[in-house]
């Protein structure tokens, strides 16, 4: 088998798998937030029901339209780098990428507001708000290179824009990566204190190494490449 034929197939087996990772965190971090209040969900010990069933009501409502409109992107996101749906159903990919970035627009904004009340505290109001902003200004750009027929860029951008989405992944990835460090540090370790320093490193380490792997992919296909101005 040739390289050329291998490099496709390796590129299904990574979107297919991308896309089961994006559909597993979506049915089991995003629903569970749906079958029940915030004080219910709390007792249940579900996610971060417990930080904001204390929260006031406006930014409850935007940690639930940050939940659904997440998990919408998070779904939607990979069918957008589907050259067959691009070639053959033009429309329809047109209209799944509008829902997208719809998705993208409402959660960037609700995690923007829901930023300073994360429990990582200052850490995850910048890390967390500096990925709501990014989210949106990368969807922005990659509506504006569309609009503007610059397909290249559109793609650069959208897939930048998607390592952000994917945050949602790799955050419950890193997470329990860094909640067993000490352990396999030999250091002492319990749950709590554990918890708290690996939910302080999550909000910056959940979507930096996804951007720089972004940039790597936008290289090697040839796309725009993002550089700083002189």
């Amino acid at each position: 088998m040739s390289t050329t034929t291998l490099a496709p197939a390796r590129s299904r087996v990574g979107w297919t798998f991308v896309i089961l990772l994006a559909l597993g965190v979506a049915a089991f971090a995003a629903i569970p937030y749906f079958t029940g209040s915030l004080d219910e969900l709390a007792a249940q010990g579900v996610g971060l029901a417990a930080d904001y069933a204390v929260k006031p009501l406006p930014v409850q409502v935007a940690l639930y339209l940050h939940i659904a409109a997440g998990a919408l992107a998070l779904i939607v996101g990979p069918f957008q780098f589907w050259r067959g749906l691009r070639d053959r159903m033009p429309r329809v990919h047109r209209t799944t990428g509008r829902i997208y970035l719809i998705a993208v627009a409402i959660g960037g904004v609700a995690g923007v507001v829901i930023a300073p009340f994360s429990p990582a505290g200052w850490v995850g109001l910048f890390g967390f708000g500096a990925l709501g902003v990014l989210w949106l200004v990368t969807g922005w750009r990659a509506y504006r290179s569309i609009r503007r027929r610059d397909v290249a860029s559109h793609q650069a951008w959208m897939i930048r824009n998607y390592a952000l989405t994917f945050a949602a992944v790799t955050l419950r990835i890193w997470l329990p990566l860094m909640l067993l460090t000490p352990l396999w540090l030999g250091m002492p370790w319990e749950f709590e204190s554990a918890f708290a320093n690996a939910y302080a490193a999550v909000p910056f380490l959940a979507w930096l190494p996804n951007l720089i792997v972004a940039e790597w992919l936008i290289r090697r296909r040839g796309l725009p490449s993002y550089r700083l101005p002189a």
